[in-house]
């Protein structure tokens, strides 16, 4: 296997990603990534009223992801990431854009932004896409007992997962590992756990 690979895990709100980059991590010896949610300043704000936070929220995510590119670049070890900074702009950001909740001319500001940062970036050597179902992320939201999430709309996850699908099917140039995770408890499952760690491993092998 690759000596320091670097492994981004994408998905929706809810799916999981946090605990399979933690377990995954630990299986492989990795450093792990997290995704800035409970420090993050906007998101009570956002689920309140998403048109006026959009963008502050979008720039707050994109900050923190690129922060963590940064220190990626510089460590000698192998990496998972909690969400890709690629999700950023091409699910969230554009999702909110097309929905009329960020204006044209905050997308216009966040796109080029991002643009002028692809330079610097390091792509990820695999993609790990954690899949479910709108209704198994709301189940998995109610689970988790987030207080600012216990609101978000099926409507406003399905368009997330329409967004994914059309976003995964687009990336030709990454490798891609998709893992349906409808019915699957990453916690009693050992087995299929077991059989993903393997596919990971075939999937980084130089």
């Amino acid at each position: 296997m690759k000596q320091y690979p670097f492994v981004g895990i994408a998905g929706n709100i809810g799916v999981g990603k946090t605990t399979f980059a933690d377990i995954t991590a630990k299986h492989f010896g990795w450093k792990p990534f997290y995704e800035s949610v409970s420090d993050n300043p906007y998101l009570d704000d956002f689920y309140q009223d998403m048109h006026r936070w959009s963008f502050n929220l979008q720039i707050y995510f994109l900050h923190h992801r690129f922060a963590g590119q940064v220190e990626i670049k510089s460590i000698n070890c192998g990496v998972i990431q909690d969400r890709t900074i690629y999700e950023d702009v091409e699910i969230f950001a554009r999702n909110l854009y097309e929905m009329n909740l960020m204006t044209n001319r905050d997308w216009m500001t966040y796109k080029g932004l991002f643009q002028n940062m692809t330079q610097f970036l390091q792509k990820p050597d695999l993609i790990i896409y954690l899949r479910a179902s709108t209704d198994t992320l709301l189940s998995r939201i109610k689970n988790r007992n987030r207080e600012f999430e216990q609101d978000i709309s099926p409507e406003y996850l399905h368009s997330l997962n329409v967004a994914y699908e059309k976003w995964i099917s687009s990336c030709k140039d990454q490798q891609v590992l998709i893992i349906e995770s409808d019915g699957f408890n990453i916690f009693k499952d050992k087995q299929k756990l077991n059989d993903f760690l393997k596919q990971i491993e075939t999937s980084l092998i130089e």
